[in-house]
């Protein structure tokens, strides 16, 4: 449907409309459900690309109770440029930036899906496919209509924006006016455990990393979040805790500690339960804020990209 087929307007708007806007909602190719109930939907884009959204449900019930909450994952890029080593959304590179209207509508069209007469998402983390602070000016234009009473209606507060470690763009980010929650993908507590297996800490490494995400907290006044995923020989060796508990202590940051999930094709492997809870054990006997994630959706390829990856491989496959 298109502003051609408003046959009660003008030819004239009709035709305006139709160069300025698209009434074109996102198509949902694949939608995948979890035994703890978390849902991963995959997108498709009106030029064909794809893009994936994971719906997680806080606090759910064994026994089919509603959740109290419900939080989605956003992409905010087809692709990424960034090439974390372990991550399956840059395996095929970066292809284009998210407009503000393909961001904001992976929530609508969640809702739509629902069939719910009110919101259903209150939560979302920018932590899906693509690196969301190289897009920066797309991603506030949506935020702030995510954000506003008139849009989506969801606190600043319960929105978290998660990068790889855009220095600049974090400092900038520092100055909005809105009060977005910032989660920082560490992955690593020095510089060469990082620098393995992230390219982005070769241009910003963690002191450079450390002064921006100082200055967030100090003008924003509000814990950061590390996200540190860990991955079997790589970086959960207990060397890592004290320089991770030093960092997390001078930035009032708490620790997500998040089991590595297995991407086809990448040699990564995530850590046996006993060195997961020891890694954890030694952060909080530091006084470090942490969780453990018990992974949501291990089951259904929700780690970022998976699912888009397999999708395209065997879209290609096809063709051939």
């Amino acid at each position: 449907m298109g502003p051609a087929r408003f046959s009660n307007l003008p030819r004239e708007l009709r035709d305006k409309l139709r160069h300025h806007y698209t009434l074109q909602p996102i198509e949902v190719v694949t939608k995948q459900g979890s035994r703890d109930t978390t849902q991963k939907f995959l997108w498709r884009l009106a030029d064909n690309s794809f893009i994936e959204s994971v719906l997680i449900p806080a606090n759910p019930s064994l026994y089919g109770e509603a959740s109290d909450r419900h939080t989605l994952c956003v992409s905010t890029q087809v692709g990424c440029a960034y090439g974390c080593k372990f991550c399956a959304s840059g395996l095929e590179g970066w292809k284009r930036n998210l407009e503000p209207h393909e961001i904001v509508e992976q929530v609508l069209a969640i809702e739509r899906d629902d069939g719910a007469n009110e919101r259903l998402v209150n939560n979302l983390v920018i932590m899906g496919m693509g690196e969301p602070l190289a897009n920066y000016d797309n991603l506030l234009k949506a935020l702030t209509i995510l954000n506003a009473a008139w849009g989506g209606n969801i606190g600043a507060r319960k929105i978290t924006i998660s990068t790889s470690g855009l220095v600049p763009q974090i400092r900038k980010l520092a100055d909005e006016p809105l009060q977005f929650r910032l989660a920082i993908s560490l992955h690593g507590a020095t510089d060469e455990v990082r620098g393995r297996i992230m390219p982005v800490n070769k241009k910003y490494p963690l002191k450079e990393l450390a002064a921006a995400c100082d200055y967030y907290q100090k003008k924003k006044g509000r814990m950061i979040t590390f996200e540190y995923i860990l991955i079997a020989g790589v970086n959960d060796s207990l060397e890592q805790v004290e320089p991770l508990a030093k960092l997390a202590r001078k930035l009032h940051a708490k620790v997500n500690l998040i089991p590595y999930n297995k991407v086809e094709g990448l040699p990564w492997e995530r850590p046996a339960e006993h060195v997961q809870e020891e890694f954890l054990n030694g952060l909080e006997a530091r006084q470090i804020t942490t969780t453990l994630r018990r992974e949501k959706g291990h089951d259904i390829d929700a780690a970022c990209g998976q699912l888009r990856l397999k999708t395209e491989q065997a879209f290609s496959a096809n063709s051939n």
